[in-house]
């Protein structure tokens, strides 16, 4: 079993500013240790040898490449625009410049 002591858990609480009784602490570190002692025992079983995996099938890309089809000119694009100025969709003001 871990070490982690009564005590540990009690400065952890402070640190939280979580008031704990003395029957809180005792079960706490119970539950804490053997928290630590299962992430010790997965640690181990991990060796050098064994990539790290997102998924455990392989996955391949369903997404179709890229292609440029029908492109609007800049005079196409804003031959319906309410207002344009410069080449660019002009648009009320929302934010003042101050």
């Amino acid at each position: 079993m871990s070490e982690i002591s009564r005590a540990d858990v009690e400065h952890l609480a402070k640190l939280a500013h979580i008031s704990m009784t003395e029957q809180e602490l005792e079960k706490m570190a119970q539950e804490l240790a053997v928290i630590v002692d299962s992430v010790a025992t997965v640690s181990e079983a991990v060796s050098g040898d064994v990539h790290a995996t997102s998924h455990p099938l392989p996955l391949t890309n369903v997404f179709r490449e890229d292609e440029v089809g029908h492109v609007f000119t800049a005079e196409q694009s804003l031959l319906n625009a309410p207002d344009a100025e410069a080449g660019r969709f002009k648009v009320p003001a929302i934010l003042d410049e101050e």
